[in-house]
């Protein structure tokens, strides 16, 4: 989860930096490297597209704005700068997310040679490139960051950490019991670990493996040591999640949910050298919370619940998934039979305890607020149906389809953290496969109404055609919603929404106000993400491939936010506006912080293209 800004909020700036352990005064100056301030010309045009690059058959729609009319068409050249095509730039009456008085949309689709070319306005410029393999292998890219969040055995750092977790609370043991609670993922710039996130960020990658098996390399063990063990990257990353699921499944009838809270954010820290206390000293034994279906929490800031059937329902379905790639593949028949039995049990549970289980938080009001159950229900039951063909699971996945009907964020401009949790209800596509021809219908009309909805609202009021509210973690819900225009394509052969899809990776690859990708490293020549709000950046200068950050939020969302102190001179300013803002800077835990699970879900995402 993002960072306690109460507890960070003395470190970002320069003077606490210098006395904290291990970190480097430089940092500011290290940045200084990339950091290029730009300052508004009127005459200037500012051209924003896709630099990673389309397919050939891709909707191809660039962005370009200027504070002054721009009344020239512009020109396709190809690498040897000769003119191919010249287009009429589109004037835009909507929101452009801009200070900046004119915007333009520029059409090149019907360019589909494979090339590298030039988009020329006048005298700015702006490079893209053509070609049908453009997202091969860049899946596997996001993997390299999953690795990196590794607790248990990193291979980042080639170093174990957190080995005791942890001591248990709320479970069936007496309080500060021990269990293994050991592996899994740290959950974003900080080191906790959550079920909450890491069930969902599991079963995606394996549904991603099972949508997309070709999609995938082999290049990495199950430790995440560069050599191959002829099992595909995403189901070894798959598996350590699956590993910390079935450890988390402790006892029959016990679900931890969380390892850790805000008592781990005191500052940079390497994930094998942690001085956060818990009460058993620094580097020690941390908390591990078990799901009882009632708030947790110490201090004032208590979770709330109504059951654990969100937790429960969604380890459930990742493992239930487990057993099919790994019972269907004879990668371990022992291991699929493991997650089929853990499986089930967790689904007994959660039927026998309906509702929802939050995180915890100790000192601070942040935490994750999912309040959503039915649809992890739905999806535990359509994939043990897969798993098992026990009709009583089919019933059950058509009950909870009912229940869960359209509900989502798309219908709010604004929710509490992850309230509307996972992003993307998938279960409705799981299901589909099983369901009669007039409930296909209607699975499939509750994906096309948010679609619809989302158009409504706001894609069709935008230049860019992005139907995300911007709250914490829109690249999410960006990612979210293109898959569920992907899904929906594949229920019901209906592409009508496609350009709307290609929108919203466009936008996470560069098509937006700051012109910058949204993932670490992608693409390498490009401009994307350097100061990043993790621990590893600070400490190490290193930069991991792969990680999605939060995204831009709106401005009076990031005005309001405790601790938030930028520690550079910003290299967006002149693209920033009084309704949405995104910071490349480590100080802006808002925008600038990836997180697991939104790159586990990207993971999926990327793999459409790259088939």
């Amino acid at each position: 989860m993002n960072q306690n800004p109460i507890l960070l909020s003395g470190m970002n700036n320069l003077s606490s930096f210098k006395h904290m352990k291990s970190i480097p005064i430089i940092h500011t100056i290290c940045f200084a490297a990339f950091i290029v301030i730009s300052t508004i010309s009127n005459a200037q045009t500012y051209i924003r597209t896709n630099q990673l690059g389309y397919l050939p058959n891709d909707s191809k729609i660039a962005v370009a704005f200027s504070q002054s009319v721009i009344e020239s068409n512009f020109e396709i050249l190809d690498i040897y700068g000769k003119i191919l095509t010249t287009g009429t730039l589109k004037k835009s009456k909507l929101n452009g997310y801009s200070e900046f008085e004119n915007q333009y949309t520029l059409d090149f689709s019907e360019l589909t040679e494979a090339g590298e070319y030039t988009i020329k306005i006048n005298q700015s410029t702006q490079q893209f490139k053509i070609d049908s393999h453009t997202y091969m292998g860049i899946p596997d890219v996001l993997l390299n960051f999953m690795r990196q969040q590794r607790c248990g055995y990193n291979p980042f750092f080639d170093q174990v950490c957190h080995t005791k977790d942890g001591r248990l609370m709320y479970g069936s043991l007496p309080d500060s019991s021990f269990t293994d609670v050991s592996g899994g993922w740290h959950d974003a710039g900080d080191q906790l670990k959550y079920l909450i996130t890491g069930s969902n960020a599991t079963a995606r990658m394996l549904m991603a493996y099972q949508l997309f098996p070709t999609a995938f390399k082999d290049e990495y063990n199950s430790l995440g040591q560069p050599m191959q063990n002829n099992i595909p990257d995403v189901i070894d990353e798959a598996k350590w999640g699956l590993d910390w699921i079935l450890k988390c499944h402790y006892a029959k009838d016990q679900l931890v949910h969380q390892v850790a809270d805000d008592r781990d954010h005191v500052g940079w820290k390497f994930p094998f050298d942690d001085p956060s206390n818990y009460g058993w000293g620094k580097n020690s034994y941390r908390v591990a919370y078990s799901a009882n279906g009632k708030p947790q929490g110490l201090n004032k800031y208590k979770s709330q619940a109504t059951g654990i059937a969100n937790l429960a329902g969604r380890s459930a379905a990742a493992l239930a998934l487990g057993y099919q790639v790994w019972n269907t593949n004879h990668y371990d028949q022992s291991f699929a039979a493991k997650c089929l039995q853990s499986a089930e049990e967790l689904y007994q549970m959660a039927k026998s305890n309906p509702g929802y289980q939050q995180g915890n938080s100790y000192s601070a009001p942040y935490r994750y607020n999912e309040d959503t159950w039915t649809d992890d229900m739905e999806w535990a039951a359509a994939e043990l149906y897969r798993a098992t063909k026990k009709k009583t699971y089919l019933k059950d996945a058509k009950k909870y389809a009912l229940m869960t009907g359209e509900l989502s964020w798309i219908q709010k401009d604004t929710s509490a953290h992850y309230q509307f949790y996972p992003f993307l209800n998938i279960a409705h596509f799981s299901f589909f496969e099983f369901a009669d021809r007039k409930f296909k219908e209607k699975l499939a009309t509750f994906y096309k109404n948010g679609i619809d909805q989302t158009i409504r609202q706001r894609a069709s009021k935008n230049t860019y055609s992005i139907g995300v509210p911007f709250i914490w973690c829109s690249n999410n819900l960006l990612v979210d919603l293109g898959l569920q225009i992907y899904l929906y394509e594949r229920m019901t052969g209906d592409t009508q929404y496609h350009p709307y899809m290609i929108a919203m990776r466009d936008w996470l690859l560069g098509k937006n106000p700051w012109g910058t990708s949204m993932f670490m490293n992608i693409p390498v020549s490009g401009t994307y993400p350097h100061d990043v709000h993790t621990s590893t950046w600070a400490l190490t200068h290193k930069e991991v491939s792969g990680g999605l950050a939060d995204g831009p939020i709106y401005y009076s969302t990031y005005q309001k936010q405790l601790g938030l102190t930028l520690t550079h001179p910003d290299a967006f300013a002149p693209f920033q506006n009084k309704y949405v803002v995104y910071h490349d800077d480590i100080g802006d835990y808002c925008t600038n912080e990836p997180t697991m699970d939104g790159t586990a879900c990207a993971i999926m995402f990327l793999a459409c293209f790259g088939k």
